[in-house]
């Protein structure tokens, strides 16, 4: 008999985030992928049923399964592909594994923190499996949680292959400068804010920051552009994937001076492409980036400037290097990413399930209907 398992698929809802492209990406690979020992079932918005092919079934995303939870079909397996799922399983037998991507509780103050992170620990006593993205992750739940004897999977993202016939150039590229280039919702945790400065010292290039700008974070950089009068820094907001290949493929360089992430995967498209990645030293950006990305150890704008014109420098001296890079980037396959979860679904069917209460599953039913 096939391990029926259930992928919860629900952040396709947003694409223009990176939870949003794991998922979709995720949800490509494993239709693809050969698993003819599970039955595979996406929970998905309702506009992507279908969207994967026939090779896997499909669950609408629908209120009804909010408040009516027991109407979900049975499943041994249950993966969400975020901690911060909305739809969690109500059945004793249901074996469930969340991905954590990040800690997002240091990010809040007060009561908020709290909150959340007593929400997080619900979810860690829950699970049957915990997987995290990266090592630093995976320490850093270890540090602050009580993990009740759970092991610990780490299963790096996969990075998708872009291909480069697809690159279309951007109606915002006005000339023929050379630039930087950058991408990633304009928050405060990302860190752009420190690049105006640098760039006010870098007359001759000119610096791309695509993503969202709609936040305080963003406002306030827009404020700045204009006061200071910054000419070489550009918003161009959201760009798409065609755009995005054609600004990679083209830029000098890649900056990336994020204070938290969970693993960093513009670091690794950025390779992938042959650019010089130059970020922060911060979680997970020196473990997945290695020895191949140079990193601001401070965020002073002359010092900034030498790192990355030494960098830029170095890396074009070494063209084998390059190459070596690229090798490394293309390292992190969707491929590889699946199957190691595809192994883990068959592993997780054959072990004992951890006991569950019923005040357990009442209290997981109501954070579900009211969160």
């Amino acid at each position: 008999m096939k391990t029926k398992v259930l992928i919860d698929l629900c952040l396709l809802n947003n694409l223009n985030t990176g939870l949003g492209q794991v998922s979709y990406n995720y949800g490509e690979a494993v239709s693809k992928a050969k698993a003819d020992d599970l039955d595979i079932t996406f929970l998905v918005p309702e506009e992507f049923v279908g969207k994967f092919g026939p090779q896997v079934s499909y669950i609408a995303v629908s209120k009804k399964y909010m408040y009516f939870p027991f109407l979900f079909p049975k499943f041994d397996i249950w993966h969400c592909i975020s901690h911060r799922a909305r739809y969690v399983p109500i059945n004793f037998k249901t074996k469930v594994i969340f991905t954590i991507h990040d800690l997002v509780f240091h990010l809040r103050k007060g009561a908020h923190k709290k909150r959340t992170f007593h929400r997080t620990q619900r979810r860690i006593n829950e699970m049957d499996c915990i997987c995290t993205i990266s090592n630093y992750v995976a320490d850093d739940i270890r540090q602050h949680f009580d993990l009740r004897g759970k092991r610990i999977e780490v299963i790096y993202n996969g990075v998708k292959q872009f291909n480069v016939d697809q690159e279309k150039k951007p109606n915002f590229i006005l000339s023929e400068r050379p630039y930087f280039f950058t991408i990633g919702q304009i928050t405060g945790r990302k860190n752009f804010f420190v690049l105006l400065d640098m760039m006010k010292l870098m007359p001759e290039y000119d610096l791309y920051i695509a993503g969202e700008n709609f936040s305080e974070a963003a406002v306030q950089m827009k404020t700045k552009i204009e006061t200071e009068n910054i000419t070489n820094v550009f918003l161009p907001g959201t760009i798409m994937e065609e755009e995005k290949i054609w600004m990679y493929g083209h830029s000098q360089a890649f900056f990336f001076p994020s204070l938290f992430e969970g693993f960093g995967m513009p670091v690794i498209e950025a390779m992938s492409f042959g650019k010089p990645v130059f970020s922060s030293i911060f979680t997970s950006l020196k473990e997945i980036g290695k020895n191949f990305s140079f990193y601001w150890d401070n965020f002073e704008p002359e010092s900034m400037k030498t790192v990355v014109m030494n960098g830029i420098s170095a890396f074009y001296a070494h063209p084998e290097k390059i190459e070596t890079q690229k090798e490394y980037a293309a390292s992190f396959s969707y491929g590889k990413n699946v199957n190691a979860y595809l192994n883990l679904y068959r592993k997780l069917a054959l072990t004992k399930k951890t006991k569950i209460s019923f005040f357990t599953l009442f209290i997981r039913y109501l954070t579900m209907i009211i969160k």
